[in-house]
């Protein structure tokens, strides 16, 4: 069986939650999602018309705003009772930031990042980039699982997550966590400014290099983006140099997309920003 960890924010469903669906459906075994917060049930519904056998809203009070003290001990006796053969989620900061402290803590292993899952004569394998995308490694897995895999954003589209007939009940289940397991006391998230962007669900980018080779070149991309109802994006150099925020950078340090049209304007394809692509 795999256990598939979904994501919410203030109790709207992460939609890149269902590219890790689409990642535990080509194993071919048995699927069940799980949500983690409070009062997340109709979250947990936006899950439910997936083809997978169970959906569980994993509910507790201390778990309805992120901590990964929370998140890790809620998932630990979660899964030691489920006991999955695989953990999947989608690489976002805050599995980043939880994930790797949850394989430790189960005694279980972790492959991070991954491009591909498979199943070869009974075998799981993951690809996964190594040395920022120059090489790509066929990992498979050692040991008893549960076995830990957060799939890139991107690389598995959600819209192609197969759909059952009807939609599988909800379970709403209380989450086991002790009061004093918690640590951190969250503030409310950082908002670096009003015009920030996920461009991880943008369908379509206008990135620019420092090809352009001035910043007033920027409104041109600019004016190309309004056209084709478009986000504008930038390589590394461009943002660096001051021309476009940080939030809009694509590449090895910056985000991952993987929109339907991607124009790019003056950058080289260097290695550290196709990895982004």
């Amino acid at each position: 069986m795999t256990l598939v960890v979904a994501e919410q924010h203030e109790g709207r469903l992460n939609p890149v939650s269902f590219e890790a669906v689409v990642a535990a459906q080509q194993l071919g075994d048995p699927v069940t999602i799980v949500l983690l917060g409070s009062g997340i049930s109709g979250a947990a519904g936006g899950l439910a018309k997936a083809d997978v056998d169970a959906v569980v809203a994993l509910e507790h009070d201390a778990l309805a705003d992120y901590t990964p003290d929370g998140h890790v001990e809620a998932l630990t006796a979660f899964a030691r009772t489920l006991d999955p053969a695989h953990i999947i989620f989608v690489h976002t900061y805050r599995t980043r930031d939880y994930a790797p402290r949850l394989a430790a803590k189960l005694g279980r292993p972790l492959a991070t990042d991954c491009t591909a899952v498979r199943r070869d004569r009974g075998q799981v394998f993951v690809t996964r980039p190594m040395f920022q995308g120059q090489l790509h490694a066929d990992v498979a897995f050692d040991g008893p699982g549960p076995h830990g895999i957060t799939v890139q954003i991107g690389v598995f589209r959600g819209d192609s997550r197969r759909l059952s007939a009807a939609p599988v009940r909800v379970e709403t289940l209380a989450a086991t966590i002790a009061s004093a397991d918690v640590r951190q006391r969250p503030e409310p998230p950082f908002r670096e400014a009003r015009q920030a962007v996920d461009l991880t669900q943008a369908a379509r980018i206008v990135s620019v290099g420092r090809g352009i080779k001035d910043q007033d070149h920027i409104e041109v991309a600019r004016e190309l983006a309004t056209a084709l109802g478009a986000e504008l994006a930038a390589s590394r150099p461009v943002c660096d140099a001051g021309w476009l925020p940080m939030d809009r950078q694509i590449g090895s340090s910056g985000q991952t997309v993987a929109p339907k049209l991607y124009v790019a304007l003056g950058i080289s394809g260097a290695i550290q920003h196709i990895v982004g692509m």
